[in-house]
């Protein structure tokens, strides 16, 4: 059993090609490791910790940041390139809010510590990139997590405590201590760190350096 972190927020578009990258690479050990098993533990990253909780314009501030419309839809255009190869189509039109991801990534925390948040994540990604709903908290959350089977009230209870808040924060400083500053961030057994949503032959051959069978 190979344990792979992942690093990622889910504003991040990269992290959805990421994930689905990940996903191709775990085919590709399976090729040479049939037997290959691993698991995942989300990490959470904050690409913009000042979001205010209730989120701000989507376009305003990617427009500020990466410095006027064209500039925008030139990274939008590169996005959607990327990720049709992995069978993601990218909606950015339906997004009106920069979501604040703090809620989301206590969901996550919590999902993990009853098995893998694989599923729950790429729901919240396709949350966020093809159906523009908003993430930040509240409801959706809830209907997202009920979608993957969890427990509606559970979840509700939980999101509107302040329960594993602190945890979620302190683990999100502990990733910038490491010196992550780029998500997607692969972190395979502790010690192999890959920067960026690379291509699954790297993660594969990675993943398969580890279990001892690289050729």
């Amino acid at each position: 059993m190979l344990n792979i972190d992942i690093v990622a927020d889910i504003v991040c578009p990269w992290c959805f090609i990421g994930k689905r990258r990940l996903e191709t690479a775990i085919e590709l050990v399976r090729r040479e490791l049939p037997n290959f098993e691993y698991s995942t533990c989300w990490r959470p990253f904050f690409l913009n910790p000042d979001t205010p909780p209730e989120g701000e314009p989507y376009l305003p501030f990617l427009e500020q940041k990466f410095g006027g419309p064209a500039a925008v839809e030139a990274l939008f255009e590169r996005v959607r390139e990327a990720g049709r190869a992995y069978g993601i189509d990218y909606a950015f039109e339906k997004i009106s809010l920069r979501a604040n991801t703090f809620q989301a990534h206590r969901l996550l925390y919590w999902a993990q510590q009853h098995g893998s948040a694989d599923a729950l994540i790429e729901r919240l990604f396709v949350a966020q990139f093809q159906r523009g709903e908003q993430v930040g908290g509240g409801a959706v959350l809830v209907n997202i997590a009920a979608e993957c089977g969890y427990p509606a009230a559970e979840v509700a209870a939980y999101l509107t405590s302040t329960a594993d808040a602190a945890l979620v924060l302190a683990d999100a400083q502990e990733i910038r201590a490491m010196g992550v500053r780029m998500v997607p961030t692969f972190i395979l057994e502790d010690q192999h760190v890959i920067v960026g949503a690379e291509d699954p032959a790297v993660l594969a051959n990675a993943i398969l350096q580890l279990a001892g069978a690289a050729k």
